[in-house]
C-alpha cells in the first residue's frame, strides 16, 4: 500500500515532470523545436492549401527539405530553414502530394531509415502536431486504433459521448488531423484492418450509441493517416489486399551520399552528446571511416568496388549515431576515452553481434579485406584500426 508521503511525493514528482523546460528534455516534438520555421513558413506561402491543413504543399515541402542554405523572406522577416530529412525531395513531395488527397501513406524501408522522423516532420507540418500516434505492437488492440471506454462513467452514466475515450487515431478524424501507426505490421491482422473501413468510409461507427447523432463519428475535412513499417522486421503480419490498396507504398533508402551520411552523423551525435553534458571529441577521420564501415557493410560492396560479405544486421544510419555518440561520451567522461579511434572496433562488434554472433566472422573478414587493403595504400586511419583487429577476436 501506497501511503499518503508517498502519494504526495509522486504527484510532486509527476507535477515537477510536467513542466519540464524544452530545452530540458532529452527530446522535443518538431513542431516545438521548428515552431519559428512553421510559423515563417505559413507566413510566406500563401498560396493554395488543402482543407485543414496549417501549410500549403510547398511550404511542407521546403520544410522538411530546407531552403537550400536560401534565405526566405517574408514581410521584414528571413529565414534560412533547415534541412531536416536527408533523402529525394521527390519522395518527400510524393508523400506530400498521397497526404492533400487525404490518401494513406505508408513509410516502409529498412530499420533506421528515418521513416518516423519523416512522418513526425510531415504530421507537423500539415497539422501542428505530430502526437497523435499509435505505435503498433503484437499487443496493439482495435481499441487502440478506434476507441475506448472511461468505465467509471460508463457504469454511472450508461453510453454516452462524454464516457467515450477517443484514440489518437479517432481525435485525428474528429480534427482533421494527421494521425500516425508507427510498425503497423507488428499489429495483428485482425486489428489492421480495423484500418480498412476507417480509411475507406472516412467514419468509426459506435455501436453503443447507434440511434443517437454519436452513433457515427465522422472525419473532418483534412484527416489522413500516415504508418511506417519495417521491411527487415522479423514480427511482421501481413497486411490484407484490402488494406494495402487504401495506402500509397513509398520506401525509404539508406541515405545515398557519403557525405550526407557523414554530416548527418556528425550534426545527431553532436547534439547527442551536448545533451549528455560534454563537448564532442570526434574527429572527422574516425567519424569516416566509422560511417565508410557501416556503409561497406550494408550494400556488400566497399566504396572502391571490392566485395564485402554482408551481416544479417541493419548497418542503419541510426545505428552509426549511436556509436558515434557512444565515443563521444567515451572520449568525454572516461579516463582513457581519448583514445576514440581505439574504441571503435569494439562498438562496430558490439552492432554487428546483435542478430547473430556468428556475423562477428564477417566482421573479421572486412578487416582482413577493405581494411587491411586500405592501411596497405597508406590511410593512417585505417592502418590503425588494421592494427586494432586482435580487439575482434578478444
Amino acid at each position: 500500500m501506497i501511503s499518503t508521503t508517498e502519494t504526495a511525493s509522486v504527484s510532486a514528482s509527476a507535477g515537477t515532470a510536467a513542466t519540464i523546460r524544452a530545452a530540458d528534455r532529452q527530446t522535443v516534438p518538431p513542431e516545438e523545436k521548428y515552431a519559428a520555421e512553421l510559423e515563417f513558413l505559413a507566413a510566406h506561402d500563401s498560396g493554395p492549401r488543402p482543407p485543414g491543413w496549417r501549410l500549403t504543399p510547398r511550404a511542407v515541402v521546403t520544410f522538411v527539405m530546407g531552403s537550400g542554405g536560401e534565405k526566405l523572406k517574408s514581410g521584414r522577416k528571413s529565414l534560412v530553414v533547415e534541412q531536416k530529412f536527408v533523402g529525394e525531395r521527390a519522395l518527400v513531395e510524393r508523400c506530400v502530394v498521397t497526404l492533400a488527397g487525404e490518401r494513406g501513406l505508408l513509410l516502409v524501408g529498412e530499420p533506421g531509415t528515418a521513416k518516423s522522423m519523416l512522418s513526425e516532420l510531415l504530421a507537423a507540418a500539415v497539422c501542428g502536431t505530430s502526437a497523435l500516434t499509435v505505435q503498433g505492437t503484437a499487443g496493439t488492440t482495435e481499441d487502440q486504433l478506434k476507441y475506448g471506454w472511461n468505465y467509471a462513467l460508463l457504469l454511472a452514466k450508461g453510453p454516452s459521448r462524454e464516457a467515450l475515450v477517443p484514440s489518437p487515431v479517432l481525435t485525428a478524424m474528429t480534427t482533421g488531423a494527421v494521425a500516425r501507426v508507427e510498425e503497423v505490421t507488428r499489429c495483428l491482422p485482425e486489428v489492421q484492418d480495423a484500418l480498412v473501413s476507417l480509411l475507406s468510409e472516412r467514419r468509426i461507427a459506435v455501436p453503443e450509441l447507434a440511434g443517437t447523432p454519436d452513433g457515427q463519428l465522422h472525419a473532418a475535412a483534412g484527416f489522413t493517416l500516415i504508418a511506417t513499417a519495417n521491411l527487415r522486421d522479423k514480427g511482421v503480419s501481413e497486411m490484407s489486399a484490402a488494406l494495402k490498396r487504401r495506402f500509397n507504398f513509398e520506401t525509404v533508402g539508406p541515405i545515398g551520399s557519403l557525405a550526407a551520411e557523414v554530416e548527418l552523423v556528425r550534426r545527431q551525435s553532436t547534439a547527442a552528446v551536448a545533451r549528455a553534458g560534454a563537448p564532442f571529441g570526434v574527429d572527422d577521420a574516425v567519424l569516416e571511416a566509422l560511417v565508410t564501415a557501416f556503409r561497406d557493410l550494408r550494400t556488400g560492396r566497399s566504396t572502391e568496388g571490392w566485395d564485402v560479405e554482408r551481416p544479417s544486421t541493419v548497418m542503419s544510419t541510426a545505428e552509426a549515431v549511436s556509436v558515434a555518440t557512444a565515443l563521444g561520451v567515451s572520449a568525454a567522461y572516461l579516463p582513457d576515452g581519448g583514445d576514440v579511434l581505439g574504441r571503435l572496433p569494439g562498438q562496430l562488434i558490439g552492432v554487428v553481434r546483435k542478430d547473430d554472433p556468428a556475423d562477428a566472422a564477417r566482421l573479421l573478414g572486412y578487416w582482413d579485406g577493405p581494411v587491411r587493403r586500405r592501411a596497405e595504400q597508406g590511410a593512417a586511419t585505417w592502418r590503425t584500426l588494421w592494427d586494432l583487429r586482435s580487439a575482434l577476436e578478444a
